[in-house]
C-alpha cells in the first residue's frame, strides 16, 4: 500500500484524536478510562495548532485519505551545552500497515527534522519496556538502548 508521510495539518485533527484513543488502547488503557472524544478532539487542536504550539506531529496517510499513524515531537532545551534536542514522543503505525517500512521511514522524516533544526544536536525517544516490538525495531534500526538515564513521571497536582 502506497502511503503519505506529511506534516499534520489542522484537518487531520478528527483523525488524530481517533489515532490517540487507539494508542491509549494499544497500550491497555480501561476504555473507561480513555478520554472522551470530544476532548481529544480539542486537546489535539491546542496541542498541535494553538498559539503557540505545545507540539508538532508527522502523520501517515493510506491511499483513501485515512490516517494511520502518526510521529508526534517536540524540541527541548537545553540539551547536550545549550543546545536542543527533538523529543519523540510517539511513534505509530495501525497494525494492518505495520513491517512495511513506514516506521522507518517516520524515522528517517523525524532525523531529518532534527537535523534541519540548527542548535538540534539529538533525537530522544522513549518506549515501554514491555514492547518487544518496538524495541526490536529500533534495534534493527542500529540504535541501542540507552541507561544513562531514569525515567520519572507526576501527575500534575500530585505535589
Amino acid at each position: 500500500m502506497t502511503v503519505t508521510i506529511r506534516p499534520a495539518e489542522k484537518s487531520d485533527t478528527p483523525g488524530l484524536a481517533a489515532l490517540i484513543g487507539e494508542i491509549e488502547r494499544f497500550y491497555g488503557t480501561p476504555e473507561a478510562d480513555i478520554q472522551p472524544e470530544d476532548e481529544r478532539l480539542a486537546q489535539v487542536e491546542e496541542a498541535l495548532f494553538g498559539s503557540p504550539p505545545l507540539a508538532s506531529a508527522l502523520v501517515v496517510e493510506d491511499e483513501a485519505g485515512a490516517l494511520a499513524g502518526l510521529a508526534a515531537y517536540s524540541f527541548l532545551w537545553p540539551s547536550a551545552g545549550s543546545s536542543h534536542s527533538l523529543f519523540l514522543k510517539e511513534l505509530y503505525v495501525r497494525e494492518f500497515l505495520r513491517r512495511q517500512g513506514i516506521g522507518v521511514r517516520l524515522m528517517r522524516e523525524i532525523q531529518a527534522i532534527g537535523r534541519a533544526r540548527a542548535g538540534c544536536t539529538r533525537v530522544e525517544w522513549t518506549t515501554d519496556r514491555f514492547n518487544s516490538d518496538a524495541r526490536a525495531f529500533y534495534a534493527s534500526l542500529g540504535f541501542e538502548e540507552y541507561d544513562g538515564k531514569v525515567f520519572y513521571r507526576d501527575d500534575v497536582g500530585t505535589l
